[in-house]
């Protein structure tokens, strides 16, 4: 299966939930797709064997060929390129390197150069395979690179995705493909503003979703509440604790040093497994 781990909101402890499940089973592997700032390593501690770098092929207009027909123009969703009169301008931060443009030249005027864009890291902490994506600081859009990450799915492993923060491109392009998603939320108005955002996007992609709960205990039931009235299964509950935030502060993943902990992810992928087998 593959599973991934979102949230409408930053903080609400997605990378958390992500890590302690996939330490909980195995034959799994993790890959961190929030690439502008991964930071499941710092809990995995994986060892980390294969660095490679990442791009994405940038137009190039050939002059002496381009009769300035604006099919790559028009062909570009993205309003990468722009022709003129008698020029053709490429903006390579709006890039996402699909290669329409070429596609379409009928003149053979468009050719590419490799745009570096970051970094791939693959490596291996106990039972867990890591892939994680590092985004060139400065480079304006992360969907090429999480789009490079998921290329290393291993279907034969139970596959966790940790996803970026928010419902904006890089999420969507993270949770596409899922077998399932986990949306995780916290008890309080930010969380469940933005939970109901996450959910509308689940349910126009229809990937089967539930919910967790985390930090409960320290704000209100309007969450449950939501979730009731819109049927969402909320598949787990992690309270507020002061021992799992002391681990956590530590880099400490908690199913480590709580045990117990380890068969509620056990039996919250099954769960899964069984709900998504119907």
């Amino acid at each position: 299966m593959i599973i991934s781990v979102a949230s409408g909101k930053g903080g609400t402890g997605k990378t958390t939930v992500a890590v302690n499940l996939a330490l909980s089973l195995n034959n799994v592997q993790f890959l961190d797709c929030d690439v502008e700032e991964p930071n499941a390593h710092i809990f995995l501690k994986p060892e980390i064997n294969i660095e490679k770098s990442a791009s994405i092929p940038i137009p190039e207009i050939n002059p002496n060929k381009c009769n300035f027909c604006g099919r790559c123009s028009e062909a570009c969703e993205f309003n990468a390129v722009a022709v003129l009169k008698n020029k053709v301008l490429v903006f390579p931060e709006l890039c996402h390197g699909c290669g329409a443009c070429k596609l379409v030249c009928r003149a053979n005027a468009v050719e590419e150069k490799n745009k570096n864009i970051g970094v791939i890291r693959i490596g291996k902490t106990g039972n867990v395979d890591y892939v994680d994506g590092v985004l060139n600081v400065g480079e304006p859009i992360a969907t090429p690179l999480i789009r490079k990450v998921k290329k290393e799915i291993n279907k034969n492993k139970t596959v966790i995705i940790d996803a970026s923060p928010g419902v904006a491109c890089p999420v969507i392009e993270t949770v596409y493909n899922s077998d399932y998603c986990i949306l995780v939320t916290e008890p309080t108005p930010f969380g469940l503003y933005d939970l109901k955002l996450a959910v509308d996007v689940l349910k126009k992609m229809n990937i089967p979703f539930g919910v967790i709960i985390n930090r409960d205990g320290i704000g209100d039931d309007k969450v449950e509440k939501y979730c009731e009235k819109e049927k969402i299964k909320i598949i787990l509950k992690i309270p507020m604790s002061k021992d799992i935030a002391r681990l956590y502060s530590k880099g400490i993943s908690f199913v480590n040093e709580m045990p117990e902990w380890k068969e509620k992810f056990i039996d919250l992928i099954e769960g899964i497994k069984n709900e998504t087998d119907r």
